[in-house]
């Protein structure tokens, strides 16, 4: 038998973990100055809430991972992020303490999909939800801070696309006008699609079959078939960007791949040579009943999300590292046991006091200590042999500089924090 990863997931590596844990301190900084809060939500949920008779996207009817608990309760391993907390959001009336609600989450999902680079079947997404408010201004909010997510990480070409979806009158015009211009290519379409073209035509933009892509190239868009309410409403979410001077384009084939999206949709994205053309690294839109759909008041909402995982693929290709490589303050080399216990002994007090340390706990010879020191990127060695033990001293040496003291054990604690300090 082998043991080996499930297909579609992977480890993060200790080498690499630096770098996951480098993203997600970053984002929580910037989720903060928006005046976010962190939920989170469990992994699985009944199948109810993410199974919804509404929701008819891919994602939700061909890629989730389903399966009856002991209860026999039907549980859906949570796709994305955003049902989870809308769901959690009605279920604990956070909407009885404020009328707004900004939230952010960073975790695992699961879809059940073909794996390739930056998508995985097991892959982490954060993301934010604002609910509340119908505001064109939060819509620019939301918008701005996805924008700044990526730019402010250093990743070039940032492109915010943005588009219009319009209310759920301006959604029903819209369908009826691509129902009526795909009727007549119904028999030429993918088996997926004829069912989409009476459930949802919508979806049938999102379709990868190739003649599919084809037949839709000139069909009618979302945009041309908005309310005056709509109109005004996303002109509104243009004026406020350009306002806070977000850089856009508007892009009127955009829907996204979601059925609970209306009005305001957007994607980020970053154009990387050697990236693919698939440059999207996140995105998301307003929604305007799904609180509802999951048992709460009418309250409308806002949100996006990011695959970590291409986030951190676009930094790699770029050459940006995000992750900063402190090594330890302090590695111990020692020589028999008596100066291995008393290095413990200090090497414990030195972690009480803030400091990063290790030391050899394999009986290595000096030449294998001093190489673990560098593996480790050590800032200092501290060094005890048998003059040492004798004189209540220890050798402190810079590894950078090569420079060394011999200081005494008593005033170790004291005399690193000064030279670190100074470093």
């Amino acid at each position: 038998m082998s043991y080996v990863k499930v297909k579609g997931t992977y480890d993060v590596l200790p080498k690499e973990s630096g770098k996951w844990q480098a993203l997600e301190s970053y984002v929580k900084s910037l989720f903060k100055r928006y005046n976010y809060y962190e939920i989170r939500t469990p992994i699985m949920e009944y199948s109810d809430v993410i199974h919804r008779e509404t929701e008819g996207s891919d994602m939700v009817t061909k890629e989730t991972y389903n399966f009856k608990d002991k209860a026999d309760r039907n549980i859906t391993l949570r796709p994305e992020g955003t049902a989870g907390v809308v769901r959690s959001y009605v279920e604990n009336k956070l909407f009885v303490d404020s009328q707004m609600t900004k939230l952010y989450y960073i975790g695992p999902n699961f879809r059940y999909e073909r794996p390739q680079k930056g998508r995985y079947r097991q892959f982490m997404q954060f993301g934010v939800e604002s609910l509340g408010s119908f505001d064109p201004m939060i819509d620019a909010e939301v918008i701005s801070m996805a924008y700044e997510t990526i730019n402010g990480l250093g990743l070039k070409g940032v492109v915010v696309k943005v588009n219009s979806l319009g209310d759920d009158q301006s959604k029903k015009n819209y369908q009826q006008a691509l129902f009526d211009f795909l009727k007549p290519f119904e028999n030429e379409l993918s088996e997926d699609s004829k069912v989409r073209l009476y459930k949802n035509p919508l979806r049938i933009l999102d379709s990868k079959d190739p003649n599919d892509k084809e037949i839709t190239k000139n069909a009618p868009l979302p945009i041309d078939y908005l309310t005056e309410t709509s109109k005004k409403y996303f002109d509104s979410v243009i004026h406020a960007l350009d306002f806070i001077h977000v850089p856009y384009r508007i892009d009127k084939n955009l829907v996204r791949g979601l059925d609970y999206y209306t009005e305001t949709v957007f994607e980020i994205q970053a154009n990387i040579e050697g990236f693919g053309a698939q440059n999207a690294l996140g995105g998301g839109g307003r929604y305007q009943n799904l609180v509802k759909e999951l048992g709460g008041p009418q309250t409308p909402g806002i949100g996006y999300a990011f695959g970590m995982e291409r986030l951190l693929n676009a930094l790699e290709i770029e050459g940006i590292e995000i992750d900063k490589k402190d090594g330890l303050d302090v590695y111990f080399i020692s020589f028999d046991q008596a100066s291995k216990d008393v290095a413990f002994k200090i090497q414990s007090e030195l972690r009480k006091s803030g400091l990063t340390c290790d030391m050899n706990y394999n009986q290595k010879n000096f030449k294998g200590q001093l190489k673990e020191a560098l593996l480790n990127d050590a800032k200092y060695l501290l060094i005890l042999g048998e003059n040492e033990l004798k004189n209540e001293s220890i050798i402190i040496k810079n590894t950078k500089t090569e420079q060394q003291t011999v200081n005494a054990i008593k005033d170790v604690v004291k005399t690193l924090k000064g030279l670190l300090n100074h470093a």
